[in-house]
């Protein structure tokens, strides 16, 4: 390696001192520190090269330090006070250093965030990797742009207080809450946050993706905004446990006779059981077998203990009887296509059901894929 060395220093270390013009200089110092990057170099070798470095970032031209930067951004050959200094030059210098170069430590990155250029507060919440502590920084300090690069970054080491942090900052930002609903990992405590202040679609994904609690759910089912997003019937088809998810709902006061409505003109008759079963007090095998098994009179008994208005009864016994229309007909009660022709069929009935019952299923029909349209089976 001697010999490279004695290269390096009587060749292109004289084109960096002797040539007053800055693109040879610029042009010497991409052609060292590329040698440099790609040869292995001994301890000495590499104290050699860095003393070479510390002579590029002090050139006077920005063009050779700026060669410098980005040529090594990602390099551990750069030393710390290097790397340091570098990130106090001009944004063309700086900034690839601070993206990439691991020469810094988490206190330099923090130092850096807190200076306040949303430029390098930015290139610090993009690098490869972001410790905790520096996106606790971020999270802190950063301007949005900053924070919204810092939540698009799946590794960068976010922890729950400071995801909430940038939700308490920049929750008005529909960027922000975007980059955070869209984190590969997210806490439940800050997606249930988020679900009330994201768009539809991303609501959506909040819905679909991450894990929302019942209560979450049904909180959230109580604001006519939030009902063709977070549907509680939609949520009920996905629950384990339908029990507890029922007994959630009646201690919330969810569990009425237009939710139950709705989901028996949807097809979801385990919901309708259990539901029954919990405002009646009954065990759901026995509201199971009024129902279904008990003649015409066990439905409206198991209805009228379950304290239901009697003025739907109607609607519902028109449900219960399609459902078992479909049934007899060999139909796959847990398919989705039973679930459209149960919707489908009750409404072509024109049930006694109030009219925002009957908006809510004409919209959820409305939804359905147009099975037969010749377009769609294309």
């Amino acid at each position: 390696m001697t010999a490279y060395r004695a290269r390096l220093t009587e060749i292109d270390i004289r084109r960096l001192i002797q040539s007053s013009d800055e693109d040879e200089r610029a042009a010497a110092a991409h052609k060292l520190c590329r040698n440099m990057e790609r040869i292995d170099l001994d301890d000495e070798d590499r104290a050699a090269a860095q003393k070479i470095l510390r002579l590029l970032a002090n050139d006077a031209a920005e063009l050779v330090r700026r060669a410098m930067a980005v040529t090594l951004k990602a390099s551990d050959l750069i030393p710390n006070d290097v790397a340091r200094k570098l990130a106090a030059d001009v944004d063309s210098v700086a900034l690839p250093i601070i993206n990439f170069s691991p020469a810094f430590t988490d206190e330099d990155l923090i130092e850096i965030v807190k200076a306040g250029s949303a430029v390098r507060q930015t290139a610090v919440a993009a690098r490869p990797n972001v410790g905790r502590d520096v996106a606790e920084a971020v999270a802190d300090v950063a301007c949005e742009q900053a924070v919204r690069t810092l939540a698009s970054n799946d590794n960068a080491d976010i922890s729950e207080a400071s995801l909430g942090r940038c939700v308490d900052r920049f929750g008005q930002s529909g960027e922000v809450v975007a980059a955070l609903a869209y984190r590969q990992v997210l806490p439940l405590s800050v997606s249930e946050r988020l679900i009330e202040l994201a768009s539809a679609a991303v609501r959506e994904h909040l819905v679909t993706r991450h894990a929302v609690a019942p209560e979450t759910a049904i909180r959230l089912a109580s604001f006519a905004r939030e009902r063709a997003t977070v549907d509680l019937i939609d949520q009920a088809s996905a629950q384990a446990d339908i029990p507890a998810f029922v007994a959630n709902l009646n201690a919330r006061k969810a569990l009425t006779a237009s939710l139950l409505l709705r989901a028996l003109a949807r097809g979801q008759m385990a919901l309708v059981e259990h539901g029954l079963a919990e405002l009646a007090g009954t065990p759901h095998q026995r509201a199971w077998l009024m129902i279904h098994d008990a003649g015409p009179l066990g439905l409206r008994a198991i209805y009228d203990r379950a304290g239901l208005p009697p003025r739907l009864f109607q609607a519902f016994r028109a449900g219960v009887d399609t459902w078992r229309a479909l049934q007899a007909e060999g139909a796959d009660t847990a398919s989705e296509q039973f679930r459209e022709q149960m919707l489908e069929r009750f409404l072509t009935q024109r049930p006694h059901a109030p009219r925002e019952d009957l908006a809510y299923l004409m919209e959820r029909l409305d939804r359905l894929p147009a099975a037969n349209d010749p377009a769609v089976a294309a």
